[in-house]
């Protein structure tokens, strides 16, 4: 089932999610007489996610998609900005009371479901675990809960007196969402659930947070590095390279007239029926350091078609049609001409 099989859950109009300039930095350890180092692992990120929207999140890893998401639940704290779920503030001095005040509503799936199943609880506890510190349903009902939570992602309700190892990967990630949706919350972030997992599993993983969005209303920050996945789940899609988001658009749009270079970057490493159809030479090199990035805009020493100015000055986010911003030198000031633009600098480069 895609996006385009399926018809979307109407957005709200007000975002339930709303990030704004949201910086992350990391203290690194010292090292004998040296000062301490600091890692920018997130960078002045700016979002809006509403109801019943997926906002896919990709870019390279280690690019800070991760930390993002784990900001916006309150497992790690922001450096600055600030986060607002549901209206409430997750930054600041109120920080750990809204958390817990928003705790059922707000919920995480990982990555490596192996790894956030306890190997010696039984299916059916790690299901219930979020039931139990909540402290919202009797034994009875908690039971049924667990019963009708297997239902819902497809398992068998026996699965529940059996342990982690007992499954395949893609069953434990199904194990993974139930326990995410144990509490019925509103806003998932996904955190590369199908990274781990074969392309016939992924599509079933997708397949399954699509109709859970659709009869549950859900909001979802879908977090990968294959755009091809990405496209199959999203609304919008926001590229984040090296703690910045670069561009974001409407799926569609992004995927028709990618405009940052390194969106048409991740969008040529997409398998394609004809390999012959590539946007622009694949561009060599590896993310540059966190501790100590470039200066100027941080893709320009991979850019093929970076000028001077890129190498001094940090692009800012500049409007290229409704919902779509692009955070790079090449965009024209005024929107209309911007393909035209792109192209003919990308063909003066080559």
């Amino acid at each position: 089932m895609s996006r385009e099989q399926q018809p979307l859950q109407p957005a709200g109009s007000e975002p339930i999610v709303s990030v704004r300039d949201l910086t992350k930095t990391f203290v690194l350890k010292r090292r004998a007489g040296q000062p301490a180092r600091l890692l920018h692992a997130v960078r002045r990120v700016d979002f809006d996610i509403s109801r019943g929207e997926t906002l896919g999140l990709v870019g390279e890893s280690g690019s800070g998609k991760s930390t993002t998401g784990r900001m916006l639940v309150g497992l790690i704290p922001a450096t600055s900005g600030m986060v607002r779920l549901f209206g409430e503030t997750l930054t600041g001095a109120d920080a750990g009371g809204a958390i817990a005040r928003l705790r059922s509503r707000v919920q995480f799936v990982f990555q490596d479901p192996q790894s956030s199943l306890n190997p010696r609880m039984r299916i059916g506890d790690a299901i219930a675990e979020p039931i139990d510190v909540s402290g919202t349903l009797s034994r009875r009902d908690r039971q049924r809960r667990v019963e009708e939570l297997l239902d819902i992602v497809g398992l068998p309700r026996s699965c529940g007196e059996r342990f982690p190892h007992e499954f395949s990967g893609g069953q434990r990630q199904r194990i993974g969402i139930a326990r995410a949706l144990a509490l019925k919350p509103e806003f998932i972030v996904c955190d590369e659930p199908v990274s781990a997992l074969d392309v016939s599993l992924q599509a079933q993983v997708v397949n399954l947070l699509l109709d859970l969005q659709q009869a549950f209303g859900l909001s979802y920050l879908f977090i990968a590095h294959d755009l091809a996945v990405v496209r199959n789940i999203s609304d919008r899609v926001a590229v984040m390279y090296a703690g910045e988001i670069v561009e974001t658009a409407p799926r569609d749009v992004l995927y028709a007239e990618p405009l940052h270079p390194y969106t048409r970057t991740l969008l040529d490493a997409v398998p394609r029926p004809d390999p012959r159809r590539r946007l622009v030479a694949s561009v060599k090199g590896e993310l540059p350091s966190l501790v100590s990035p470039p200066e100027g805009c941080t893709f320009a020493p991979r850019c093929p078609h970076a000028m001077d100015r890129c190498r001094v000055e940090s692009p800012l986010p500049r409007a290229a049609g409704p919902g779509h911003q692009v955070a790079c030198h090449l965009i024209p000031e005024t929107p209309a001409p911007i393909a035209g633009a792109i192209s003919e600098a990308i063909a003066n480069s080559r």
